[in-house]
């Protein structure tokens, strides 16, 4: 039997910082917040979330649960294993759904992985709720299989297109004005649209050339 688990503990959340802050990482991977966790840090986006599951997170947890931890009773350790080991297969699915190139063996793996930890869900975690996401992250195998890798057709380009558009200044009324602002900025960064007496004046290319464009998702 499990043994019920603290997991927003201090010492754990320590350890995330403390890996967070001093692990050398390439410049091209996010950034994720040093003071994670705390108000201040505010909500990871998505893609710091990738980061952190398969970058800091393993490499917090590894050395506070791991082999060669330390624990107060054996059943503890034993849990923490657990725990651990289940974590871990999340982990690897989502390293192995976001590769660069996929191949039959990734797939199944994927697909092993994510119907092992969906599985085991409710023993770790008895507290859990059964949500929609899960059966969805099992389908991600039939996607894979159909388009490739998910970086083919994953969300981040269109979440980067929406927290552009959420900057632009509007006066909160849709209209035309809007629109060529959110074609401008969004589009053709480099050519801005100019107000002229309260009219709008393109100045970008012609329509086809923007609809031709590799710019257009």
């Amino acid at each position: 039997m499990l043994v019920p688990l603290k997991f927003g503990t201090p010492q754990v959340m320590a350890r995330i910082r403390e890996v967070i802050r001093d692990t050398d990482t390439p410049s091209w991977l996010p950034s994720v917040p040093y003071n994670f966790g705390d108000a201040s840090a505010g909500n990871l986006k998505a893609d710091e979330w990738r980061t952190m599951s398969t970058v800091y997170l393993p490499i917090s947890l590894v050395s506070v649960w791991g082999e060669g931890t330390t624990h107060r009773s054996l059943s503890i350790a034993s849990s923490l294993r657990q725990v651990l080991d289940h974590t871990m297969a999340l982990v690897s699915a989502v390293s192995l759904a976001c590769g660069r190139t996929m191949t039959d063996a990734r797939m199944l793996a994927y697909r092993n992985y994510i119907t092992q930890w969906v599985g085991q869900l409710p023993a770790i975690h008895p507290n859990s709720k059964q949500r929609t996401n899960f059966h969805m992250a099992i389908h991600i195998y039939d996607f894979l299989r159909l388009f490739g890798p998910v970086r083919s057709w994953w969300s981040f380009p269109f979440e980067c297109l929406v927290g552009q558009l959420q900057h632009l200044p509007h006066n909160h009324k849709f209209g035309m004005y809007l629109f060529f602002v959110i074609i401008s900025v969004a589009y053709c960064p480099n050519r801005p649209a100019r107000s002229n007496n309260g009219g709008i004046v393109y100045q970008g290319r012609k329509t086809q050339a923007l609809v031709d464009t590799a710019r257009l998702p």
